[in-house]
């Protein structure tokens, strides 16, 4: 296979437009042609990550475009990550590492030496792979953030690669999302978009035709697809956690959706399995009766606990507890099951110390050093019997304590998170818990639901991969027709 270009870029007319479900559809074509390929996205915000084979850390999209190449996902793929913290605050990582806490006005000043990271990331990736789909970020009409961007068209006009523009016709509107975006743009921009995508299209394509040729009439430039709405893709999300919702089973797993939840995926395994009955629990929202309450990542550890203890969570967790609840507390969530959380350094906010919900005897301190480490080993706690694990660790703070010397998993022959001594709460920094099938059923049934159902999030990932590669076939071909 030859493509008529070296690298590709997929823009969207808006936010979750289907970017990064699109390059990796992109990228799974091209492997399966024997063409080495990688993915690529300069600049990223999201709260969802991963880490790296290079120990580093980048958003789970691009991990996940990794897999569909068939390749380990590196700091390269993404080298600029931005972990929102505030509303106007990031923490800012370059080439997999905390560089910076930033506002939005500070990291604007900062963009120029983001793209010397970006373009060096980029070059690598040019000499090692023959084809580098990359994903653009939210849309580039976003006239405040032209100025030095680096995440769409200031990075298509440096290194003077061809666009794809992707329009999501399920939210409607989609005639108008790209003759908008265009009218934006400059001259050389818009000359650099080969054509466009209408994505998750459902229903009589005749009854689209018209506004397609209308299209192609009024810009000049191609549909070079139109791809189906798929449903039940199990496929990592980099924020949108309503994506998520999934009430199945009689078995009740509540998890409060905290203001700065972050690497929310790793509930993905709890989601599929059809025995559980998974809830987000949003602001304002009454909190139903559950055999388990799982406390999720955060962004914001004191923050969000803040949160916890103001929408009534002690309280509940309490009760919850009393009548023979299971509680555990991933990362963040498990630094809110100790005593205390100390930050001295202010590296999540304003330093200072914040009570916790003290389920468990231990107290954190939060440090500027951030942990990422992808781990394996076995599970410890009662009735685990040995159960594989792996996961990756991504946290900054150290905890100490009493309840540290029970603890939940051995890893690599080493203690890691802690079980109450009544055997009703269980805490761990370790990430994708859920994802090793064994651990999982070991996790489950510790806290009281007896299946034999296995989920298999790997090759469920890989199910949902061949399935948005086997529909975006007429793109990669519209593709390969093209002269740029």
């Amino acid at each position: 296979m030859t493509l008529p270009f070296h690298t590709l870029m997929v823009q969207g007319t808006t936010s979750d437009a289907g970017k990064s479900t699109i390059v990796a559809a992109l990228c799974r074509l091209i492997k399966r042609r024997g063409v080495s390929v990688a993915p690529f996205k300069p600049q990223n915000m999201a709260l969802n990550s991963a880490v790296t084979s290079d120990g580093g850390e980048i958003g789970r999209a691009q991990a996940l475009q990794a897999m569909a190449c068939g390749i380990a996902p590196h700091t390269d793929m993404n080298p600029v990550l931005l972990k929102p913290s505030s509303n106007t605050g990031a923490q800012v990582i370059i080439h997999g590492k905390v560089r910076a806490e930033m506002d939005a006005r500070d990291y604007q000043q900062y963009k120029t030496i983001a793209m010397g990271a970006v373009l060096e990331s980029y070059g690598r990736l040019r000499q090692q792979y023959q084809a580098v789909i990359v994903e653009g970020a939210g849309s580039p009409a976003e006239i405040n953030l032209r100025a030095r961007d680096i995440a769409n068209m200031g990075f298509a006009e440096a290194v003077d690669c061809p666009v794809i523009l992707v329009a999501d016709i399920d939210r409607g509107g989609v005639f108008a999302h790209i003759i908008g975006t265009l009218a934006c743009l400059s001259g050389s921009e818009r000359a650099r978009i080969v054509g466009f995508v209408i994505n998750r299209f459902r229903g009589d394509i005749s009854l689209l035709q018209p506004g397609v040729d209308w299209l192609e009439q009024q810009t000049g430039k191609p549909v070079l697809a139109v791809l189906p709405y798929l449903q039940g893709l199990f496929l990592d999300a980099e924020d949108a956690v309503e994506a998520m919702q999934a009430e199945r089973g009689a078995f009740t797993v509540v998890v409060p959706q905290l203001p700065r939840i972050s690497n929310h995926t790793d509930f993905d395994a709890l989601r599929a399995h059809p025995g559980v009955d998974l809830r987000f629990i949003r602001q304002g929202q009454t909190i139903p009766p559950a055999d388990l309450v799982i406390l999720p990542g955060s962004k914001n550890t004191r923050g969000d606990l803040a949160w916890l203890q103001q929408q009534g969570w002690p309280a509940y967790l309490a009760k919850h507890l009393r009548y023979g609840g299971k509680v555990i507390g991933i990362c963040g969530g498990f630094q809110m099951l100790g005593k205390s959380v100390r930050d001295p350094l202010g590296v999540e906010g304003a330093a200072g110390e914040s009570d916790a919900l003290g389920l468990l005897a231990m107290t954190t301190e939060l440090t500027a050093d951030k942990r990422l480490l992808q781990v394996s080993g076995q599970c410890a706690f009662k009735g685990a019997k040995d159960a594989t694990v792996s996961g990756y660790e991504i946290h900054l703070g150290v905890s100490h304590g009493a309840a540290l010397a029970q603890p939940a998993f051995l890893i690599d022959g080493r203690p890691e998170g802690a079980v109450s001594g009544d055997g009703q709460v269980l805490g761990s920094y370790l990430h994708g818990m859920f994802d090793t099938p064994a651990a999982c059923s070991a996790l489950l049934r510790w806290a009281g639901l007896e299946s034999g159902h296995v989920v298999d999030t790997g090759a469920l990932r890989e199910a949902s991969l061949e399935r948005i590669a086997d529909a975006a076939m007429p793109l990669l071909a519209a593709l390969e027709g093209l002269e740029y």
